[in-house]
């Protein structure tokens, strides 16, 4: 395959970082304890982490569900907060031969033992990112069994680890009053220190500590999506070091904090362009709100949607065929078709003809909004999430007769529902969204459809934009506008992750001390300078926003670092795609499994394909899982069984490859 004029540059200013092998960067491979790394360097101090060292006589035991657990650990020589820079190991029994003592247990690893299909030497590692939201997790304090069991069967070693979120914030923990950093790039360089504490102390547990797996959902699921692209990648070292993190074992060994695999569920990340990605997927089609006609922030909504069109034609996104994907830009200057709106077409069609083909009829479509997650480890996090969630169970009742569907009403109190669009609600999910209610997930309002062919005329009730063919049972829609319109239309206001008054969770996620909401957009904020004239002639201009963006974007956080850098560290395609200088200065997960909601009205569009068309051009990547589900939308999307039992069979599968 030939090089790209913008891959060959990119990996010309890699260097050795990058070889050219298939035109593509290297994948730099995990270190760790058990591997035969480069001589150490002999002037580190090989006692530097002694103090981090696991205590195998500190093992507590739950004799019922023979799970050894630790909680508490300390993963880094100076954390920030004890509240979240520490950690809790769960190992199924079978792996230790024990000795008791008082109410510990004293644990060596037990070669021979045999959980699941692996064995003491082969076991995964799982790491839940706990968050939808990017708020910060807390270690847990206490021990509950609660949803542990699929992974403790499976025979992999579940680890709960706490960081940072979003903003700044004081230590309940310590009882300090001084302000702790967080935000951009905080919740990257716990979890990165996380990964380290656990290789530095593989002789101790009963696993593979190459084969560490994360997994999120929502923002959680972008965090997953970076740390799985930028494995020991220079620019956090500065981080990592200010924070006393691993930096290589008792024989003097560089360890890693590269992953075996990523999984995510609906990815909310690219922050770079995640506001001209949303307005060009969805905002450039709404009418109303602050994409109404003669407001300032539709000429915004449009010139982002504009700017992401041009963007896509510089970032060199291929297909199968390895042909680059476009967008064309129309007299009127917007970018609305093109080889790359074609592939996204593609995508839908084919989960729209795979629904159709695997669902049974009558099928009741109940919109679904999911918040945060509830992965198990933390029963402290799970009691609260369960007394804040107001459930909303709507059960159908019959199957319609006449025009084959029916609307069953949710209870009176119950969030009103809109085309397809869901209710927010803070959520927690039940583990399997096919077969039972999804607890905490904002439910509204159900359809009954007693056949795949009322199903498509409900949706072409006011004009034909989805063909459904029954013979072939395929499906195909006319364009994006038209599925946007109908099912995924824009549910947030204009420059949604970038808000004009700083007050979305993103731009707490790069705030800086107590400047908690910043502006982070450098491309929302460009378009405000160069069409200041027309934006401030609209009636709603307001007139202190001319300099926000300017000396947002101007500052620094406590370690010297511009906004626009910390910006590309929340960017998974800043090592994945040669239109960044961080493309092959990263070691890439092999492995990754990335899930959608086609109807999710929270996350641009084309947020996860971008980032699997990065990865199906990257050197190294083994194997992409990538899932688009019709008629889910902010969820813990799938298109059967559980969310756990599909991400464990995911992991298995990868590790037996």
């Amino acid at each position: 395959m030939g090089c790209t004029r913008r891959e060959f540059l990119a990996l010309a200013s890699a260097g050795a970082a990058a070889g050219l092998a298939g035109c593509t960067p290297t994948r730099q491979q995990p270190q760790t304890p058990t591997e035969d790394p480069e001589s150490p360097d002999p002037s580190v101090d090989l006692t530097e982490f002694e103090s981090l060292a696991l205590d195998p006589s500190a093992w507590r035991y739950d004799e019922d569900n023979d799970v050894y657990y630790q909680l508490g650990l300390r993963y880094c020589l100076s954390p920030a907060t004890e509240t979240y820079e520490s950690l809790a190991i769960f190992v199924p029994g079978a792996y230790f031969t024990a000795e008791e003592n008082g109410s510990t247990y004293t644990c060596t690893v037990n070669e021979k033992a045999v959980v699941g299909g692996f064995t003491a030497a082969t076991a995964p590692i799982l790491m839940p990112i706990n968050t939808g939201t990017l708020a910060a997790q807390a270690s847990p304090t206490t021990y509950a069994f609660d949803g542990l069991a699929p992974y403790m069967e499976a025979g992999c070693v579940y680890v709960y680890a706490g960081f940072r979120g979003r903003s700044a914030g004081y230590d309940t923990a310590s009882g300090s009053d001084e302000l702790f950093p967080g935000g951009s790039p905080w919740p990257v360089v716990d979890l990165k220190a996380a990964i380290r504490f656990l290789r530095y102390n593989g002789a101790a547990l009963p696993c593979d500590t190459g084969r560490v797996f994360v997994f999120g959902f929502g923002a959680g699921g972008g965090l997953s999506a970076v740390l799985g692209s930028s494995g020991d990648a220079a620019l956090f070292e500065p981080y990592l070091a200010s924070i006393g993190a691993i930096t290589h074992d008792a024989e003097g060994n560089a360890v890693s904090d590269a992953l075996a695999g990523s999984a995510s569920w609906c990815p909310v990340t690219s922050f770079d362009v995640a506001d001209a990605a949303y307005e060009w997927c969805q905002g450039q089609y709404a009418s109303d709100g602050t994409r109404a006609e003669g407001t300032w922030t539709r000429l915004l909504s449009q010139d982002l949607a504009g700017a992401y069109g041009a963007w896509i034609n510089e970032m060199d996104l291929r297909d199968a065929d390895d042909a680059q994907l476009t967008l064309d830009e129309t007299e009127a200057g917007s970018f609305s078709m093109g080889s790359y709106a074609s592939a996204l077409i593609d995508g839908i069609d084919e989960a729209a003809t795979y629904f159709v083909q695997n669902t049974s009829f009558p099928y009741a479509y109940t919109p679904q909004r999911l918040e945060d997650p509830t992965f198990p480890g933390d029963p402290n996090l799970a009691a609260t999430r369960e007394a804040d969630v107001a459930v909303t169970q709507v059960a159908p009742e019959a199957v319609a007769d006449g025009t084959g569907q029916e609307q069953v009403d949710a209870p009176a109190d119950a969030p009103a529902d809109a085309e397809g669009t869901d209710a927010n609600a803070d959520a927690a999910p039940a583990e399997d969204t096919a077969q039972t209610t999804l607890a905490g997930v904002a439910q509204v309002q159900s359809t009954i459809y007693d056949s795949a062919q009322s199903y498509f005329a409900a949706l072409n009730a006011d004009n034909w934009w989805i063909n459904y063919n029954h013979r072939s049972m395929s499906v195909a829609v006319s364009s994006l506008r038209d599925f946007v319109l109908h099912l995924r239309p824009a549910a947030i206001d204009a420059s949604p992750f970038d808000q004009p008054d700083r007050s979305s969770r993103t731009n707490q996620l790069f705030g800086i001390g107590e400047e908690s909401t910043l502006h982070f957009d450098a491309i929302a904020g460009g378009l405000v300078q160069d069409n200041l004239d027309a934006y401030s002639a609209c009636e709603d201009w307001p007139e202190d926003l001319e300099l926000d963006w300017v000396e947002d974007l101007e500052k620094v956080d406590s370690l010297e670092t511009d906004m626009a850098t910390r910006v590309a560290m929340m960017n998974p395609l800043y090592w994945l795609s040669g239109h960044y200088e961080g493309y092959g200065q990263a070691s890439v997960a092999p492995h990754w499994r990335v899930n959608e909601g086609l109807f999710d009205t929270d996350v641009p569009l084309a947020t996860a394909s971008n980032i699997v068309l990065a990865l199906r051009k990257y050197d190294g990547v083994t194997d992409i899982a990538h899932t688009q589900v019709w008629g889910q939308g902010h969820v813990l999307a799938e298109r059967s069984g559980s969310a756990t039992a599909n991400l464990i069979s995911w992991v298995t599968a990868c590790c037996t490859a």
